[in-house]
């Protein structure tokens, strides 16, 4: 990895422990998560509303992948509000964020990106998924297949499969995108456009859980009555969060190193629950995140 991707990749990292951290805070619910996204939606119009030439430059096949990583970041946003509502953030969001890793690294060897994989990066990824096996643990003898079948895991698995789709189905496009690219101006414009655009997609679905669940749809109307500013700061963070990550996928070979990298909003994630939540720092937690950590530095420097 560069040292413009790391840069980017950390920044990112922060910023997305901390508007995870404002969800499971204020509301862990589909509609809080529907309206961050709403607010990065309207943070979105003045691109948009200069952008119309290249927006009706875009291919069918890019309007296809747009769909499609909408639809696995509503998948994602789903899993979230599950997990974060039955579990503690410092046992959900580990295993939402590193499970992705195995998924995005073996399509990547379908892809016939592997050559593109180095050892080292892949002896990181593990450690970085077998850390965060350890996370939910109170005790390392409840080490136990048994004891990842509850809804908490199961949640926090459904978000890491969102996480997968969209993160391989945005390669995938921004590859196609950067073929029109002529200079890192262009490269920026087309990558904001682009993280624009999926904010408005990922909107469109989650509207659909949002408004048709009556429980998601009561509480919607009272975050948007109550109009609280941590409701515009995280929906503010998260579409920076987003477009910073879009913009390092120019900077690496393979998105494995990103997606393997950011992970250490992991351990950001982890210590917020720790502090600020109250959440119980039991062993096999702290010792998780040590592996974990050791595992990104193998991949940042692989």
């Amino acid at each position: 990895m560069s040292w413009i991707a790391i840069l980017l990749v950390l920044v990112s990292s922060v910023t997305h422990a901390v508007w995870n951290f404002v969800g499971k805070r204020d509301s862990p619910s589909i509609a809080f998560f529907l309206a961050i996204n709403l607010v990065g939606a309207m943070i979105g119009i003045p691109v948009i509303l200069v952008s119309s030439d290249m927006i009706q430059s875009l291919s069918a096949q890019t309007w296809i992948f747009l769909s499609i990583t909408g639809f696995f970041q509503m998948i994602y946003f789903l899993g979230l509000a599950g997990a974060y509502r039955k579990g503690d953030m410092s046992v959900a969001y580990p295993l939402a964020r590193s499970s992705p890793i195995i998924v995005v690294t073996i399509i990547g060897l379908f892809l016939q990106r592997g050559h593109q994989i180095s050892p080292q990066c892949i002896w990181g990824i593990l450690l970085v998924v077998g850390g965060c096996f350890l996370v939910p643990m109170k005790r390392f003898s409840d080490l136990h297949i048994k004891n990842y079948f509850n809804p908490t895991c199961g949640f926090a698995l459904m978000a890491a499969a969102g996480t997968a789709g969209y993160s391989i189905i945005d390669d995938e496009a921004l590859r196609l995108l950067r073929g029109t690219a002529f200079t890192n101006f262009d490269l920026i414009s087309i990558t904001l456009l682009y993280c624009v655009l999926d904010n408005l997609i990922t909107c469109a679905w989650m509207l659909v859980p949002g408004m048709i669940i009556k429980k998601e749809k009561q509480e919607f109307k009272r975050i948007i009555l109550s109009a609280k500013g941590s409701v515009f700061g995280a929906g503010l963070v998260m579409f920076l969060t987003y477009l910073l990550v879009l913009i390092a996928m120019a900077f690496v070979k393979n998105v494995s190193y990103v997606v393997g990298f950011r992970q250490i909003s992991i351990l950001i994630g982890v210590m917020l629950g720790i502090f600020f939540l109250k959440e119980k720092a039991y062993k096999p937690k702290l010792t998780g995140s040590i592996i974990v950590f050791v595992g990104l530095v193998l991949v940042g420097t692989g």
